[in-house]
């Protein structure tokens, strides 16, 4: 089973009284977009002036007021078992991983960490949103998967905000559904106050 957010709904993870929350796994699946005409050795190859590298990140406040972001821009992949207890498993970057991206939180940590957004960004390729058909999945012991949907394509700008998580009485997490796109990190700082410097980065 698992529960699918609508946009602005919040739910809370389940935990049970004596025990850590656990290990959560926040997985971002898509598709590259079918390609157009381009040719036999770019079929091969996996290029063509569709494909779409998509990354998944996130922006993390820890209690102590840390502020940072995990994600394979600039190489920040965080680390599981001391701060931020976020990590990333990898770089996908042809949307053909059958595993795709993987945000690992300790949840056994929950106290540390005020809020995570998780998002995900177009690194190379045009803003085709409903050809990649995003879903992301959030899974963590003992409870319901929890599904959001990145179903609104209407956006030609290179990053979404696809959900939060909040501290929840120091014991567990809230989690919104956002699905709410930026141009671009800077942006969707603003937007949610993260107050952070930018600079130009590459993997």
């Amino acid at each position: 089973m698992a529960v699918e957010l609508r946009k602005g709904q919040k739910v809370n993870l389940r935990k049970k009284r004596s025990e850590a929350l656990g290990e959560i796994l926040i997985n971002l699946n898509w598709s590259q977009p079918q390609q157009k005409s381009a040719g036999f050795l770019s079929g091969l190859f996996g290029g063509g002036s569709n494909a779409i590298d998509l990354d998944l990140g996130c922006l993390y406040e820890l209690t102590d007021g840390t502020k940072g972001a995990v994600q394979a821009l600039g190489d920040a992949f965080g680390t599981l078992n001391s701060a931020p207890y976020i990590a990333l498993d990898g770089d996908d970057r042809s949307g053909a991983n059958a595993a795709g991206e993987n945000l690992r939180v300790n949840g056994a940590h929950v106290r540390d960490i005020k809020r995570i957004l998780v998002y995900t960004f177009i690194y190379e390729g045009a803003a085709n949103w409903q050809e990649t058909k995003g879903i992301v999945t959030l899974k963590y012991p003992g409870g319901e998967d929890i599904v959001v949907h990145m179903d609104e394509y209407g956006s030609d700008k290179g990053m979404c905000a696809i959900a939060m998580l909040e501290n929840y009485a120091g014991e567990t997490f809230s989690v919104e559904k956002l699905v709410r796109f930026f141009s671009g990190h800077e942006e969707m700082d603003h937007a949610y106050n993260w107050g952070m410097r930018w600079v130009a980065g590459h993997k």
